[in-house]
């Protein structure tokens, strides 16, 4: 499984510089296929992988961890192209206190914060209302230490807002070098901002004085035409008449001006009305306006909107505030169950998911919604699991194998021993080599193995959120990056220090399944008793070959090393591992087996041409199959960090010794087969004829058959070749991939091959003797003297 990319490499971030948690840019090149292939990010030697956001092949934004260097370069690590590298460098700052006075490149979070939509925290008036120079002079930083400032000025501040201000250290910061007429022009300055204050009363009372006097001189004026008059001595019939004349002028003004005033009235109210409407059309709107933002998606716009109207009519005692309120609470009501079903529905991105937790939380939605889409994500990954192995069982019942995916064994699989000792004699013996395989071991994969990869990419691409997703519950992230819901983020913390255990068994319960599903397909043995039914159910016609368990070990490895890449403690991917330990195992046990067998098959390959040596090809297809098979198992043998070796347990240690001595038991076995056939089984039609042979058995090339005899000799020229060197260089090879127990299988083999060229030169000489014996036989038996026929002496009897 070769990579095609090149590794990335980083050109340029921005900012180059800044404190922990700076939101940076990375720019570069080959940064990734996407979000799933990103696999490792770390600035100065910190992970920040948890805060990536993957944007394209060439961008990628982060924020800056609590990182170990002050300096360092930027690395990503992806699946397609590795661990990369960086041509540039980012500079960890150290934090200062910044004054609201200076200038400075990052944000500074306010404790108070001034939202001017819902009116929160009246009290408190925004910042930009405060004036930036109150003297109205140019500022004029100086150079004096702010050390030297604070140990000169003790518990005071330059802050003017502050109750400890001091104006000394405020002129020494700012106006160091300012001249003395400046200073004046200053002070001028403050005098006229501290005299406009007392100016409003003033400014009131002279506003008014024209109409006072105005007053004053109209009511002189009718005082001065009452005493001219003699308005004191009028009689009271003329009072009472006077009266009389403003009532009948009342009256008649009344009747006048009913119909006009009934009209202002109705005018007046209409006006009224619209003055409330105009005033709180935002409540009267707000059920309408909901609708159509939450139809368009501005589920920001809604929230928003709804804080105001909570705050504005919430505990209203109005009953039509109160009716439309209603309104908007139901509105709102089914807006949460909408976003509830958004972030419970599969599958989703991890974007989403946590943007419809937040409108959750601002919505103030009952329970723990947050724990709730934990959960529905931990179900819907088992059910993927599961539904993957229920349709290539399915596939594999149904007979539909010739829909499986082709896999290029190239680079991960090698071809049998047999084929290549095939392959191996022919050159040697410079003939030509004709080769049924032209395909480039090109195989198609068995459905248990196209399975393992389906599974294991599924795990691989769909943890990862899942896992980003508890750690940005576990630290209040889920809620807010800027901590201005303070209070929501330290709930989120109680709550996930609460359900760490749960969640600690859903990581288990993944880990379990899959590990359960991969050994209902390979290891279907290792399953107890009521598994094989939910993790199995596969056809196991033939056992998978070593060279696929190769291949399956190779895919379980680099998922574990992707899960690990995700800071996932060990405890919980120690069952993976103990996983890859029994498909190893497994995986020796199937390649020794296969060795044997194809071993018992070299009998049809002997051709009975010897060399100069009197050797013929058997034994060295014998060390080549061997060799062969403990190099195809190299892979399998070596421990990647993490994985303990395949023979720490005794049992292993005793089979695969076991196997081996029955591998080369098994070519002795042939070799007397070979030895003792009969003439008339022997397959004389693949025999050829080596001139190089010594004249020692230029009788065997010279007839088209073999004796007994020339067998035996040849046999017992194998057997000493086989002692001599064979089995020493097999042992070497046992030796040098960690086999156990090599004495054992050298001197249990050497004993084996010991009686086995006893008992050919026995039979070799017994052919050879026999012609003497039948020759000399007769003469032995020509003067046959029997003791029967003698008398026993008279003496010898009387003394018996």
């Amino acid at each position: 499984m070769s990579r095609a990319r090149q590794p990335p490499l980083v050109t340029g971030i921005s900012p180059n510089e800044g404190i922990s948690w700076t939101k940076v840019t990375i720019r570069g090149e080959n940064l990734g296929t996407g979000p799933t292939d990103l696999i490792g990010l770390t600035i100065c030697g910190h992970n920040c992988l948890l805060t990536a956001e993957w944007m394209s092949a060439s961008k990628i934004v982060c924020r800056v961890g609590q990182a170990k260097n002050d300096k360092g370069d930027i690395i990503v690590t992806t699946k397609s192209g590795g661990k990369g590298t960086s041509t540039v460098s980012f500079k960890l700052l150290k934090p200062e206190k910044i004054g609201i006075l200076d200038q400075s490149a990052v944000w500074v979070d306010e404790m108070n914060y001034y939202d001017m939509r819902t009116d929160r925290n009246k009290g408190i008036p925004p910042l930009s209302l405060r004036p930036a120079n109150p003297l109205g002079i140019e500022i004029d930083k100086g150079r004096f230490p702010q050390k030297d400032l604070e140990a000169l000025f003790p518990g005071m501040s330059a802050d003017f807002t502050s109750e400890n201000f001091s104006a000394a250290w405020y002129l020494i910061e700012n106006h160091s070098t300012t001249s003395f007429d400046q200073l004046k022009t200053a002070v001028v300055n403050l005098k006229k901002q501290a005299n406009k204050k007392n100016e409003g009363s003033l400014a009131y009372v002279k506003g008014g004085l024209s109409t006072f006097f105005e007053a004053q001189d109209a009511l002189s004026a009718i005082h001065q035409k009452l005493e001219a008059d003699g308005t004191e001595k009028v009689e009271g019939s003329m009072t009472q008449k006077l009266e009389n004349v403003l009532n009948r002028a009342s009256n008649t003004a009344d009747t006048l001006f009913q119909e006009v005033l009934g009209r202002k009235d109705k005018a007046d109210s209409t006006r009224n009305a619209l003055n409330v409407l105009q005033r709180f059309k935002f409540l009267f709107n707000l059920p309408l306006n909901i609708e159509r933002n939450i139809q368009k998606g501005d589920y920001d716009v809604v929230i928003n909107d709804y804080e105001k109207a909570k705050s504005l009519f919430g505990k209203t005692e109005v009953q039509v505030f109160k009716k439309y309120y209603a309104e908007v609470e139901t509105r709102i009501e089914a807006l949460r169950e909408l976003l509830l079903d958004k972030l419970l529905e599969t599958p989703s991105t991890l974007h989403d998911q946590k943007r419809y937790i937040r409108y959750l939380s601002d919505l103030h939605a009952p329970g723990d919604p947050a724990w709730q889409c934990i959960g529905a994500q931990h179900q819907w990954i088992l059910q993927l699991m599961h539904n993957c192995k229920e349709s290539y069982v399915k596939e594999q019942k149904g007979n539909s194998l010739l829909h499986s995916p082709m896999l290029d064994l190239d680079s991960d699989v090698r071809p049998s021993p047999i084929g290549h000792l095939s392959q191996t004699a022919s050159l040697k013996r410079g003939s030509s080599f004709q080769s049924g395989r032209d395909d480039a071991w090109r195989y198609k994969a068995p459905q248990q193995v196209v399975f393992v990869e389906k599974l294991t990419k599924l795990v691989v691409s769909q943890l990862p959120n899942f896992w980003k997703l508890w750690i940005s519950y576990v630290n209040g992230s889920l809620f807010s990056e800027t901590a201005e819901k303070s209070g929501q983020m330290e709930r989120s913390k109680k709550n996930a220090r609460q359900r760490q255990n749960d969640f600690k068994k859903m990581i288990q319960e993944v880990m379990y399944s899959l590990v359960k599903l991969i050994r209902g397909a390979l290891l279907p043995f290792s399953l107890r008793e009521g598994e094989s039914r939910q993790y199995g159910g596969w056809e196991m016609k033939s056992e998978l070959s070593g060279q696929w368990l190769t291949h399956v070990i190779q895919t379980v490895r680099l998922s574990s090393e992707s899960l690990t890449a995700l800071e996932i403690p060990n405890d919980m991917l120690q069952i993976i591992q103990d996983l890859i330990l029994d498909l190893r195992v497994r995986c020796i046990i199937v390649t020794l087996q296969h060795t044997a067998e194809d071993i018992k098959r070299l009998a049809e390959k002997e051709d009975w041409v010897v060399d100069n040596e009197g050797l013929t090809s058997l034994p060295s297809q014998f060390e080549q199959c061997i060799i062969h098979s403990l190099q195809s198992l190299k892979t399998v043998l070596d421990c990647k960090p993490g994985e303990a070796s395949v023979f720490q347990q005794q049992k292993t240690q005793e089979d695969v010794c076991q196997l081996s001595i029955g591998i080369m038991q098994v070519f002795i076995d042939c070799l007397e087969q070979l030895s003792t056939k009969p003439d008339g089984d022997i397959d004389t039609a693949h025999l050829s004829v080596d001139v190089s042979s010594p004249d020692l058995f230029g009788s065997i090339h010279e007839d088209s058959s073999l004796s007994s005899e020339q067998r035996l000799l040849i046999a017992l020229s194998n057997c000493r070749y086989l002692e001599r060197h064979t089995f020493l260089n097999i042992a070497e090879h046992f030796e040098k991939h960690g086999f156990q127990g090599l004495e054992k299988i050298t001197q249990v083999s050497m004993e084996s091959l010991k009686e086995l060229d006893q008992r050919l030169f026995e039979m070799y000489i017994e052919f050879k003797a026999d012609p003497i014996v039948g020759s000399l036989e007769p003469g032995i038996y020509a003067g046959y003297f029997d003791w029967k026929d003698c008398l026993v002496p008279a003496e010898l009897y009387m003394a018996n």
